[in-house]
């Protein structure tokens, strides 16, 4: 009798426990690993994270930079931080999405090793042409490349975004183009602008501006629907190419083993600031949609993107050397 007396009140304990923990925390600075350098996109949001959620949850949360190896170096830190709450993860597709696809000996397990809160932000990938290409459409684009002209497409390096956008693409249309990547967006962009390759993939924020001053022809978004930033460019799908979907995205995880109630508080918190018309304002700035995917389908999605690109990568043959 007293042995299972003593087994119900642990256990109850243990159940009480975390919940406890969820009203007291937290107690002391909270910090969010970003994994990339200051001053880009992730950067930024994890910033503006931090300031909401020090005003709503009474602590300091800071951004801490870790870059290195493609955001590896930061991931692989907060996977083996303390379960606490105490560290979160500015999460991206890089980081959980393609990376797992690319590198079989990956220091962490983007689904096992984190525990998701949110998604924040999503960009889709712009296809964009040379002007002196001559390509003013996707179906351009198919009936040059299909009539054997000697095409390439430039991308920000070997297995980015904007290069397996481009073999989403390829795959999709049936047809062949000649990858040449780059170190980095600004240098394929130079590229695209002075007619050194004919097409280029890139996300949102780094298209707007060159297809805004008619330095390049955008001919296609990479989504299943438009964007508000380039809202009469149509989509791939709406040009008879189906499946051709690349769009990048930035979230919020924490540690694997995070107590629930803590996780539950960080969710709502976001999904409540996501709401806030100087924080949309902010994100509209940086050419965001605010995606506002709770923790569950947080969770889904990036299962799901982890699936995709493993598959467009495994068929394009793309390897990192």
């Amino acid at each position: 009798m007293f042995n299972r007396r003593l087994f119900l009140l642990s256990s109850t304990s243990a159940a009480v426990a975390p919940a406890a923990l969820a009203q007291t925390w937290p107690t002391k600075p909270i910090r969010i690993i970003v994994p990339f350098p200051a001053g880009q996109a992730t950067d930024i949001l994890a910033r503006l994270m931090a300031d909401q959620l020090t005003k709503s949850l009474g602590q300091q949360v800071i951004a801490e930079n870790r870059p290195g190896a493609g955001g590896q170096i930061g991931a692989d830190v907060a996977a083996k931080a303390t379960p606490d709450g105490y560290t979160l993860l500015m999460v991206t597709i890089s980081t959980h999405g393609i990376s797992p696809a690319l590198y079989p000996k990956l220091p962490y397990d983007p689904q096992k090793d984190f525990a998701p809160i949110a998604n924040i932000g999503l960009t889709p990938q712009v296809l964009m042409t040379s002007l002196k290409s001559g390509i003013g459409s996707v179906a351009d684009l198919v009936a040059k490349a299909k009539a054997g002209a000697d095409l390439n497409y430039g991308s920000s390096g070997n297995g980015s975004a904007s290069h397996l956008a481009v073999e989403m693409l390829k795959s999709a249309a049936g047809i062949k183009l000649m990858h040449v990547p780059f170190k980095g967006n600004a240098e394929a962009q130079l590229a695209l602008q002075s007619g050194d390759i004919q097409l280029l993939s890139d996300a949102i924020p780094g298209a707007v501006g060159p297809v805004r001053a008619g330095k390049v022809k955008a001919i296609g978004i990479a989504d299943e629907r438009r964007s508000p930033f380039l809202p009469d460019l149509p989509t791939v799908a709406e040009q008879g190419i189906y499946g051709v979907v690349a769009v990048g995205w930035i979230g919020l995880s924490a540690p694997a083993r995070t107590p629930e109630p803590i996780l539950d508080k960080i969710s709502a918190e976001v999904m409540r600031i996501l709401k806030d018309p100087a924080v949309l304002e902010k994100m509209k700035s940086l050419s965001f949609v605010p995606a506002k995917e709770s923790r569950q389908e947080f969770e889904a999605y990036i299962a799901i993107e982890n699936t995709k690109w493993r598959k467009i990568v495994q068929d394009a043959g793309v390897k990192i050397e």
